[in-house]
């Protein structure tokens, strides 16, 4: 008699998260759109935390120095 308590229980919570995540999903679809499209969109070759260095030629003169910006 305790197995089909166990079971029962174990149906009602699986039940209870797949009504839960099937809210946020939808509460939240037009985000998830966006992020999803972005994700297919997105460039997994391109690493944004590597540095890619200045095209202009002042860049190499200027490589120890701190940069100031201008007012």
């Amino acid at each position: 008699m305790g197995k089909s308590t166990a079971t029962k229980q174990a149906v009602v919570v699986f039940g209870a998260l797949a009504f839960g995540w099937l809210a946020i999903e939808l509460a939240f679809k037009p985000f998830l759109d966006k992020f999803r499209a972005a994700i297919d969109k997105s460039d997994p070759t391109r690493d944004p935390d590597d540095v890619v260095p200045p095209a202009d030629s002042d860049a190499d003169a200027d490589a120890g120095s701190p940069q100031i910006a201008h007012q």
